[in-house]
């Protein structure tokens, strides 16, 4: 479809970094002095200053990672941005270059013994972690899990370092293709009083976590079309046995929950509507649709192909191109922009969040981003071709 309207819309209203992204990631039509003097502008916003200032000596940033805000009076984040894992998604959402020694030196002292053992004595319970941080990685348990995405990320997910936690990754898709239901792997501890008995998974047990499909969508060595092709069915084959439901699962190694459900496709009809699978008992992140279609799944996956076909439906009906959610009774919605991402929260590009056209920025850049890479061989865009869709 022609996205011309969509495009000259952001290009007229986002900001730096969706600028930036969009000219360089989709468009392809950036200068080397264009990228220059955007990149300048992304180091000058707010939150990445902030980051920046959460820069150990070691490289590290932050304070380790998906940890404690607090730890018995001891402050550990002044804000959430003092997170590793948080601090990671604003440099990978901020599409900043790996060759950044911002960026490089985190990534180093992720794989340091004594940088890490340096995050671990900021909190008892961290050393706990460290410890065992490979237990459970084959169903999204386990510190490595994160720290390998982390890396992922941030742009070094093809390195010798990374590399086994791709097959491991791929594997947890491929082990749902043997399931009849998820009944085969979820246990309840008929101990625990109804009220406390959540379903859950032994350590050993394989199952695809969000950490599994992310570290995918940035990575290639994986790619061939069988595992592309087999990516796609475990989607399928997980909407199939799941029957739309969701479920809380523990983690058998204690303390650590998770949901679990189908990629549900996007659909800009009756947000909040139980009835519309998805969009009652939860949603599918932004982020996580963007992630699957980022592997090549293209529309061999069924929440892609669906996907496609609702947001070409919503942007040809826009005036002016830009995607706006509608609630049950077809009223916009209006919301704002996340300032930045967080583990479970969609992606924050504007700085500006009084502009009153940011989450529509926001959102109209998700869009084309992901019919970008969801469905590359249809996508067709006047500026680059000067030719319309049919």
């Amino acid at each position: 479809m022609n996205l011309q309207k969509s495009i000259d819309f952001l290009l007229e209203n986002a900001g730096c970094v969706i600028q930036y992204r969009l000219r360089k990631e989709i468009l392809g039509n950036i200068t080397e002095k264009e990228e220059e003097d955007l990149l300048r502008q992304i180091y000058q916003t707010p939150y990445f200053k902030m980051v920046e200032s959460y820069a150990k000596p070691s490289g590290f940033i932050g304070n380790w990672a998906h940890g404690y805000s607090n730890w018995r009076g001891k402050k550990l984040h002044e804000t959430p941005l003092q997170d590793g894992e948080s601090a990671a998604r604003l440099l990978c959402n901020y599409a900043v270059p790996r060759e950044l020694p911002l960026v490089k030196n985190f990534v180093t002292a992720m794989r340091d013994e004594t940088a890490m053992l340096e995050e671990v004595s900021l909190v008892p319970v961290y050393t706990k972690y460290w410890n065992t941080r490979f237990n459970g990685i084959h169903q999204g348990g386990g510190s490595m899990t994160l720290f390998y995405t982390m890396q992922a990320i941030l742009g070094y997910g093809d390195d010798d370092y990374v590399k086994p936690f791709l097959e491991i990754s791929l594997s947890a898709f491929a082990s749902v293709l043997s399931l009849g239901s998820l009944d085969e792997i979820i246990i309840y501890n008929p101990h625990l009083k109804k009220k406390y008995n959540w379903p859950y998974i032994e350590p050993e047990t394989e199952f695809p976590c969000m950490y599994h499909l992310e570290t995918l969508a940035y990575t290639q060595n994986w790619r061939t079309p069988r595992n592309i092709q087999l990516l796609a069915n475990a989607l399928n084959h997980m909407d199939n046995i799941m029957l739309g439901e969701q479920f809380t699962l523990k983690s058998g190694l204690g303390g650590f929950y998770y949901y679990s459900h189908p990629i549900y496709p996007f659909t800009n009809h009756g947000i909040g509507d139980p009835n519309i699978p998805g969009m009652g008992g939860g949603t599918t992140p932004r982020k996580t649709l963007t992630h699957a279609a980022m592997c090549g799944l293209g529309n061999k996956a069924d929440c892609l192909r669906i996907s496609i076909e609702n947001l070409e439906k919503s942007l040809r009906e826009s005036p002016d191109g830009a995607l706006r959610m509608k609630d049950v009774n077809g009223k916009i919605i209006k919301s704002k922009p996340t300032p930045y991402a967080y583990a479970y929260d969609e992606a924050g590009y504007e700085n500006n969040l009084r502009k009153k056209s940011a989450f529509d920025c926001e959102m109209t850049f998700w869009a084309i981003q992901f019919l970008h890479y969801a469905d590359s061989e249809r996508f067709i865009c006047l500026a680059q071709t000067g030719e319309q869709d049919k």
